[in-house]
C-alpha cells in the first residue's frame, strides 16, 4: 500500500472483536496466520502489502503490485460445521464491502470465486490446521486487476475495504443459506465442472446446506459436488420442471 494506507491500517478504528496485524510484505498470510494459530486469538487478522507465495485453489498462484489490492487472511477458532460455511460467510461480506464502499456490485460462482459480471474480483481459499482453527485467505482486487479481472477502483482506501468486509461479516445472520443462494450467480445457469477425474455437464440447480454444488446433466442425473471448479458456460437458463 502506499505510505498513507499503512499508516491507514494501523490507526483505523476495526470493527470490535477482531485482532488486525499488518506487515508489509510476506510469502502467504495464510501460511503464516496457520502457523501461529495456536497462540493468536479467534478473529486474528493478518493483511499484507504484498504476497510473494501466495496461492488460490488448485495451487494456482495470486499476485499484485504491492499496496494496491486486498490481501488477507481471517483465523477462525470457532468454525462451524461444515468448515466451508466459513468461506460462504466472507464471500458474502466481501459482496457487501465491494457495494458499500466502491458501489461496485458483484457476486459469486461457486465454489468460492466473487465476480463482477463474468470477470473475477476476489478469490478465498480456506485451510485448516491439524489442531482446528481455520484460516480463510481472500485477495480482493482493489486498485489493480489482471487483465480480464475487476476491481473496485483507482481511488478506493484499501484498509477501508478490510473494515468494511469485517463489519459486513459480523452482520450476517445467523442462517446464510437463502442469502448465499440469492447471490450465487452459478444456480440455474449451464455449467462444466471441472473435477479430478475428468469434467461433467449440466444445470445447476441448487447448493445444499453444506456447500454442494447440486448439477442435473442431460440424462436428468442429479450430481451433488464438494469440490471442482466451474465454468458458467451459458447465461442463466429456465429452472427444470
Amino acid at each position: 500500500m502506499p505510505e498513507s494506507d499503512a499508516t491507514s491500517t494501523a490507526s483505523r478504528c476495526w470493527p470490535p472483536g477482531w485482532t488486525i496485524e499488518h506487515v508489509a510484505s510476506t510469502g502467504s498470510t495464510n501460511a503464516d496466520l496457520l502457523a501461529v494459530s495456536a497462540a493468536r486469538p479467534d478473529r486474528s487478522v493478518l493483511v499484507a502489502d504484498h504476497q510473494t507465495a501466495g496461492r488460490g485453489r488448485l495451487d494456482r498462484s495470486w499476485d499484485a503490485p504491492p499496496g494496491t489490492n486486498l490481501l488477507a487472511s481471517l483465523l477462525f477458532h470457532v468454525v462451524p460445521a461444515p468448515a466451508s460455511e466459513l468461506t460462504r460467510r466472507v464471500g458474502l461480506a466481501a459482496i457487501a464491502a465491494a457495494e458499500e464502499v466502491a458501489g461496485v456490485r458483484a457476486g459469486l460462482k461457486w465454489p468460492n470465486d466473487v465476480m463482477v459480471g463474468d470477470a473475477k474480483l476476489a478469490g478465498i481459499l480456506a485451510q485448516r490446521s491439524a489442531a482446528g482453527p481455520v484460516v480463510v485467505g481472500i485477495g480482493l482486487n482493489v486498485r489493480w486487476a489482471p487483465a480480464g479481472a475487476a476491481r473496485l477502483g483507482t481511488g478506493i482506501d484499501v484498509p477501508a475495504v478490510l473494515a468494511a468486509l469485517l463489519a459486513a461479516y459480523d452482520a450476517l445472520p445467523a442462517d446464510i443459506d437463502e442469502e448465499y443462494r440469492r447471490h450465487l450467480s452459478t444456480l440455474g445457469r449451464h455449467v462444466r465442472v471441472e473435477l479430478p477425474g475428468g469434467s461433467l455437464e449440466g444445470i445447476a440447480v441448487d447448493v445444499d446446506p453444506d456447500g454442494r454444488l447440486v448439477v442435473v446433466d442431460s440424462c436428468t442425473i442429479t450430481h451433488r459436488l464438494d469440490v471442482g471448479d466451474v465454468v458458467h458456460v451459458r447465461a442463466r437458463l429456465p429452472p427444470l420442471n
